[in-house]
């Protein structure tokens, strides 16, 4: 089981830029599908970016991030970031890492408490 934690957030001002780190422990993240996920007041929790398992990974991004965002992780310090570049203020919403894995049949998702993001002026 993977036990997750998120930093990095905060507030930041549109067009800035804020790179996020979920720091891992109790397993190995390049055994897990990981991704970041948002969820702003009265909405659901939406995908925001994700790698898959392995080395090196590879990576799928919301159409709303493309080319703003990048997703990566360090296998040696066992992190998964997200390096997010001009923020506007529909990016603001609380940031979730997540780790996924299938083992014996059934998939298992893991979650950290969440970090805030907010983009204002």
């Amino acid at each position: 089981q993977v036990q997750l934690v998120e930093s990095g957030g905060g507030l930041v001002q549109p067009g800035g830029s804020l790179r996020l780190s979920c720091a891992a422990s109790g397993s190995i993240i390049s055994l897990y599908r990981m991704g970041w996920y948002r969820q702003a007041p009265g909405k659901q929790r939406d995908l925001v970016a994700s790698i898959t398992s392995g080395d090196p990974g590879f990576t799928n991004y919301a159409d709303s991030v493309k080319g703003r965002f990048t997703i990566s992780r360090d296998n040696a310090k066992n992190t998964l970031y997200l390096q997010m570049n001009s923020l506007n203020s529909e990016d603001t919403a609380v940031y979730y890492c997540n780790a996924g894995a299938r083992s014996l049949g059934s998939w298992y998702d893991y979650w950290g408490q969440g970090t805030q993001v907010t983009v204002s002026s």
